[in-house]
């Protein structure tokens, strides 16, 4: 977890006209300055652009996954939500014309015009913000960061740029929350549809079928070819398909023939490994394993950075058929962005652009309870810490349960209260109920104005996952969102086989109706052995809504039928 000091602000004369305020950070301890960056070295800058009406395309995101609206289902195309979000031509003139008179040509890389990329020298870039770029290690991760601690924009230009990136932003690479527990366990002796009957082999152990029966998933394969799952992997995580094959072998004896996924290439992203990695097997073997026959593809990226993520987000913005389900495994402590939150509402933005056109996005909310995003990460006890992207009001954010009777929050599930985002109007109801029941537990803990998450929850410990030839179990919210995501790819295959749009934004239908979904009640998500928040009845930021139940949910998606496509 990082926390930014903003400590000072000054003016400076930059050689391009009069200057905006200067922005000075400093970074917690565990970045060490180590020497100035070689001038000769590039670095690589993300401009983001203010959008001309992000307020219109939230209320249009709203309009079209409002179960009560006459709109609902009716998702934008992909030139409406460009429309909303594409800049106004004055802020692309002044800060192209900014960077030309520099000698430096940005390149666009998002469809909707709104962000720039441009590869600057340390020397100029040094020249063209007033900085001082320096190489500093992380002590936690052991890499190395090129930042400065200051730096100023001109007057005019500022106004027309919401971040430039990497600037003061003191943060690295967004985290997994797998947990494995790295024991060997031993599959079936020999493929049998002859199995143990849950609960009884679920007891210990977490496989598709213990999934199938604990919330009624189908295990039927779906069928509509216009179906489509997406799973997003950073940090050179790979799914093997000969670990799949045999995980089919092992846990579906149903399906006779192993489906595959596509691979798609972000940022230099891996598409051929030697071995599986825990975190991309898992969430494809539980998506794959449960969502069995949804058209799905894994999307590598090879940059676990801030500009990975907006990188994979505009990857999606690209294609004319966005996918219609969208499963995460990765994130970041919200505290990085303390200091510079436009890039964390940029990024949200785009989450709002995939809704709007029909996609369901889904995140974890990490493994550390209370407090933060990474299983086992440092606590700060005057503050809890909410995690990012899970505080983003427009995607659907996934805890973590365990145990069979009852189901009970999984002790590191992360929950809590955005405070960068506010708390959005579908969740006020809900939210306000679980305070008033909370009392004075944690006061001055939380921002009881934020967006609250998760909005759900699943199954989350000892996931059977087939890893470079082994068996082991693997546990944390990485392992209930994909769970959870391919519920959601499940429900819209039924709604589109029945001529219904997909699900998109499912957030506000979701909170219309909890009780199509298993109300967790018992235990909390201490983080760090502080209290936490306790599961009470209701939504709560330990479990969420709660857990799925599929043919609950089928009522409920499908009495919310939406617009007939044709």
């Amino acid at each position: 977890m990082v926390s930014l000091s903003l400590v000072a602000f000054g003016l400076l004369a930059l050689s391009l006209g009069a200057s905006a305020a200067r922005t000075t950070v400093t970074p917690r301890p565990q970045f060490v300055p180590l020497h100035p960056a070689s001038p000769g070295s590039t670095i690589v800058f993300t401009l983001g652009l203010p959008p001309s009406n992000m307020e219109g395309l939230h209320a249009a995101l709203m309009d079209v996954s409002d179960p009560k609206s006459v709109n609902y289902g009716k998702h934008l195309s992909k030139s409406e939500v460009e429309s909303f979000v594409a800049p106004k031509a004055e802020s692309v003139k002044v800060v192209t014309d900014w960077l030309s008179k520099n000698n430096l040509k940005a390149e666009v890389i998002s469809p909707s015009g709104d962000m720039l990329r441009v590869n600057i020298s340390v020397k100029t870039a040094n020249s063209l913000l007033s900085a001082n770029y320096t190489e500093f290690m992380d002590k936690k991760t052991d890499k190395t960061i090129v930042r400065t601690l200051s730096y100023s924009l001109p007057a005019d230009v500022e106004q027309h740029l919401h971040f430039i990136y990497p600037t003061t932003q003191f943060f690295s690479s967004a985290t997994s929350p797998t947990r494995p527990t790295m024991q060997v366990v031993q599959p079936p002796k020999a493929p049998s549809s002859k199995r143990a009957t849950p609960p009884d082999l679920c007891n210990e152990e977490v496989e598709p079928v213990c999934l199938q029966d604990f919330y009624n998933i189908p295990s039927a394969p779906a069928t509509n070819p216009g179906n489509s799952l997406g799973v997003t992997a950073y940090l050179n995580e790979f799914a093997d398909m000969g670990d799949l094959d045999v995980f089919f072998l092992a846990f579906r004896p149903d399906v006779t023939t192993t489906p595959t996924f596509d691979i798609v290439s972000v940022d230099n992203g891996i598409t051929s490994a030697p071995n599986g990695t825990g975190e991309a097997s898992l969430d494809i073997q539980y998506t794959v394993g449960i969502a069995t026959n949804v058209p799905t593809t894994f999307y590598s990226n090879g940059d676990a950075t801030v500009n990975g993520f907006i990188d994979t987000a505009n990857t999606l913005l690209a294609l004319d058929d966005v996918p219609l389900v969208l499963s995460t495994s990765y994130g970041f402590d919200e505290s990085v962005f303390d200091f510079d939150p436009e890039i964390a509402n940029t990024l949200c933005n785009a989450y709002a652009q995939l809704g709007a056109r029909g996609t369901s996005v889904f995140f974890c909310s990490g493994d550390n309870g209370v407090y933060g995003f990474p299983f086992g990460a440092e606590c700060d006890n005057t503050e809890f810490g909410p995690t990012f992207p899970s505080g983003c009001p427009f995607l659907t954010s996934v805890g973590g349960t365990e145990g069979i009777s009852p189901e009970s929050t999984a002790f590191f599930s992360s929950g809590g209260f955005s405070n960068i985002f506010p708390r959005p109007s579908y969740q006020d109801a809900a939210v306000e109920a679980y305070l008033a029941q909370l009392g004075s537990t944690n006061a001055g803990l939380f921002n009881t104005s934020g967006r609250g998450f998760p909005d759900v929850s699943a199954q989350s410990n000892n996931f059977i996952t087939r890893i470079a030839g082994v068996f082991q179990p693997v546990g944390g919210t990485s392992a209930s969102t994909p769970a959870f995501a391919s519920v959601v790819a499940l429900l819209n295959d039924q709604r589109l086989n029945a001529g219904l749009p997909p699900l998109g934004f499912i957030n506000p239908l979701l909170y219309s109706d909890a009780s199509a979904l298993n109300d967790i009640t018992v235990g909390s998500n201490p983080g760090c052995g502080a209290q936490g928040f306790p599961a009470l009845p209701g939504w709560d930021p330990a479990t969420g809504l709660g857990s799925p139940d599929y043919l609950r949910l089928l009522n409920l998606v499908m009495s919310a039928a939406g617009a007939k496509s044709g």
